[in-house]
């Protein structure tokens, strides 16, 4: 017993020594550099700061300290005059700053990037092109997908054709009214994507006038170029994609600062018609420790989209004008049931809204969507080339069981995504709702061949029909 302990210690000291001196062998350049104060790796904490000691800081915590000194009443010079000689300063390598090697981080392996190719007029398809690759993704809307397929076309004949003399194209940036669920920013993604540029999306709601609480409106810019991985000739053929552009509209009776309103329209005046901006790399707030770099934004597009709730009344209160007493009035209840009243918006509209005219007037192309019907819901479902119905299709096809949908039964989810009026928002939904019981019990039965989809189960009236391989079973109760 004694000898097998013997040699069971050996053997543990053994295999302690040889995994010392396999954490000594270790390559350091694999293994992420870690903050000395926060902890942090670099993947985290960003590009770091080496002291002597083999010591690093994040630019984060090295800002923090230059600002607790700068901040403090301390007067650092006559702290060193009056120093006593025995005295010196805090020495850091003595400290115990090594992360210990259960938790150190391995670097990720990046991934080889292409080549650099430059855009040019080549890789952009003519309008007619890029409406043909938005049909398949986007359902309905042909009079949009036209507008800004000629429009983005326009746009990039303008930066990369060669300028001539005394003819100078005016940007063709877009403004997008639309009700939630229409596909406004689902139609931008689309396109970005089929045009291979870099895209940044932001909300208006976060954006204020610069020197407030929120996000300054050069913001929008770091974003394009964070999407352009730091590329800034790639950003300035980017777009940029501004959501919820009506929750900036001028506020009524208010005699307070409009810091998120009026002002950030004005503030949103240069930057639409093109000017050079500084702007963060790798942030999106300007400090000492974030390196600056200029941007132009004169060949950036600029896409403005909102829902603009409160347009619809404005368009109405315009068009019932025309009601007066006679045979010739309109009756004033005419366009109350008009779904697609937005496509009946003018400039004028946008103003009584509160957009100011400047702002309008670097936004000329102004276009709405439709609303959605229940034919373009059941189109939604399973046409576009990433159909929701496709995609659970699919999920159900990796556990060899395959799923049906009754024609009845999309009409149901499509008239009860109508009931909820946020448009194709509510397919997910509704379709996550019903298919939970579906995806947690077919895993259970390897005997099940198919999955029916009924009109009566999305009603709660009954239950899917249920394939086993080679017969068929009755429908199953729905669950109370």
């Amino acid at each position: 017993m004694e000898e097998e302990r013997e040699n069971g210690t050996e053997l543990t000291e053994e295999t302690a020594s040889g995994s010392v001196e396999d954490t000594e062998k270790k390559d350091p350049d694999e293994y992420e550099k870690v903050c000395f104060m926060c902890r942090r790796p670099e993947s985290k904490a960003g590009k770091m700061i080496e002291l002597p000691g083999n010591i690093h800081i994040c630019t984060d915590c090295m800002q923090k300290s230059f600002d607790t000194m700068q901040n403090s009443n301390i007067n650092y010079n006559d702290l060193i005059k009056n120093m006593p000689p025995n005295i010196s300063m805090i020495d850091l390598s003595s400290l115990n700053h090594q992360v210990p090697p259960r938790q150190q981080l391995k670097k990720r392996k990046e991934e080889k990037k292409a080549p650099k190719k430059e855009f040019t007029m080549k890789d952009v398809p003519p309008p007619h092109r890029i409406k043909e690759q938005l049909d398949e993704y986007v359902i309905g809307q042909e009079q949009a997908k036209k507008i800004m397929a000629v429009a983005v076309y326009n746009h990039y004949k303008r930066i990369l054709s060669p300028a001539v003399e005394g003819i100078e194209i005016e940007k063709s940036n877009m403004l997008m009214i639309g009700p939630t669920g229409s596909g406004k920013t689902y139609m931008v993604q689309t396109l970005a994507k089929l045009l291979n540029v870099p895209l940044a999306i932001t909300d208006a709601t976060s954006l204020t006038e610069a020197g407030y609480i929120g996000d300054d409106i050069e913001s929008v810019v770091s974003k394009l170029l964070a999407a352009a991985d730091n590329d800034v000739e790639r950003a300035e053929h980017g777009i940029i994609f501004i959501d919820e552009i009506d929750k900036i509209a001028k506020k009524k009776n208010t005699n307070q600062r409009d810091v998120s309103g009026e002002a950030v329209q004005q503030g949103m005046l240069k930057l639409l018609e093109g000017s050079e901006i500084e702007v963060p790399v790798g942030a999106n707030s300007k400090n000492a420790m974030v390196p600056l770099t200029t941007v132009n934004t004169k060949n950036i597009l600029f896409i403005c989209g909102g829902a603009f709730p409160e347009l619809p009344d404005i368009i109405k209160e315009r068009l019932n004008k025309t009601s007066s007493i006679g045979f010739q009035a309109d009756l004033k209840d005419k366009y109350d049931q008009d779904r697609d009243i937005l496509m009946k918006a003018t400039v004028d509209d946008l103003r009584n809204f509160g957009m100011i005219p400047e702002f309008l007037g670097r936004l000329p192309i102004i276009f709405s969507l439709e609303s959605l019907t229940e034919d373009m819901l059941v189109q939604i479902l399973r046409e576009p080339k990433n159909a929701i119905l496709k995609q659970y299709k699919r999920l159900l096809e990796l556990d060899e069981v395959k799923l049906t949908f009754e024609d009845d039964a999309l009409r149901a989810i499509a008239r009860k995504a109508l009931e909820k009026d946020t448009g194709a928002r509510a397919l997910r939904a509704i379709i996550e709702e019903f298919m939970l019981d579906i995806m947690y019990e077919i895993p259970k039965d390897d005997s099940i061949g198919e999955v029916v989809i009924t009109r009566e189960y999305i009603e709660h009236t009954g239950g899917p029909r249920i394939l086993m391989r080679g017969q068929e079973i009755p429908m199953l109760e729905t669950q109370a």
